[in-house]
């Protein structure tokens, strides 16, 4: 039986685009490529690429990507996008909970939610930090997105996600946030790529930033710094407050 998260992503490569969380793509190239020191030498992971909108961009910018996902649609539409700028991108289909790679890249990102965290269990996001851990060199950059723990305990997210929702885009009702596991369940309405709604019953596990220090420190990074994450905006000027939905994670070691 295929998880909420594998039948989200079927047929809905042209409507993921067009929705407001991806949106961002320029400004969120604009903070990696400054996290890069604008090193174009090195290999870059691209952890649940989706549609390949992080990929493709950096790769015009002269960076070599090869970008990962679980959905053979989303991997559809990214290699059509690439083919049709004439850029060279590797993509492949693979779990993030177990990937071939080991010591392959200079660095990795896995933004707006790509693969972490949206597994069933616990140990299931964690499998995927620690695959991509493994596919990085000894030295090396990760930088991801996760949903912000603390935004729950403030704020409605079905009011928070309803209020930047359009027509024929995501929406989100019947939301929960369970204290104990810090995972939100909720139906997510969307509409394919053919015209056709679906409704699927969603989890989403919420982490708190001492959370994410420890289980990226039990995978010997040594710096780990987070921000709060603004769509299209990312900045170490802006600090982690309880307004921010997402967090940004910027790790070394």
């Amino acid at each position: 039986m295929k998880q909420w998260y594998e039948t989200l992503f079927e047929n809905y490569g042209e409507t993921y685009d067009k929705e407001v969380f991806t949106q961002g793509t320029l400004g969120e190239c604009d903070f990696l490529e400054k996290e890069f020191v604008f090193n174009k030498s090195i290999k870059i992971l691209d952890v649940g690429c989706g549609t390949g909108r992080h990929s493709i961009e950096l790769t015009k910018r002269g960076y070599t990507l090869t970008g990962v996902d679980l959905s053979d649609a989303q991997l559809k539409k990214a290699k059509e996008k690439a083919d049709a700028l004439g850029l060279k991108i590797i993509f492949q289909n693979l779990d993030a909970r177990n990937l071939p790679f080991q010591n392959d890249f200079d660095a990795a990102i896995m933004l707006c939610e790509g693969g972490f965290p949206l597994m069933e269990t616990d140990e299931m996001n964690f499998e995927i930090l620690k695959n991509v851990s493994k596919a990085l060199k000894k030295e090396a950059l990760f930088i991801f997105t996760t949903l912000n723990g603390l935004f729950p305990l403030y704020h409605s997210v079905e009011e928070f996600l309803d209020q930047d929702a359009k027509n024929g885009q995501a929406t989100y009702k019947s939301n929960t946030f369970n204290l104990m596991t810090f995972r939100d369940h909720n139906i997510t309405v969307i509409e394919d790529d053919s015209g056709k709604k679906r409704e699927l019953f969603c989890n989403e596990r919420y982490y708190v930033p001492s959370e994410i220090s420890w289980l990226l420190k039990s995978l010997d990074f040594t710096s780990i710094e987070i921000f709060g994450a603004k769509l299209g905006a990312f900045s170490r000027e802006h600090s982690l407050t309880t307004e921010d939905f997402e967090m940004l994670v910027v790790a070394k070691r």
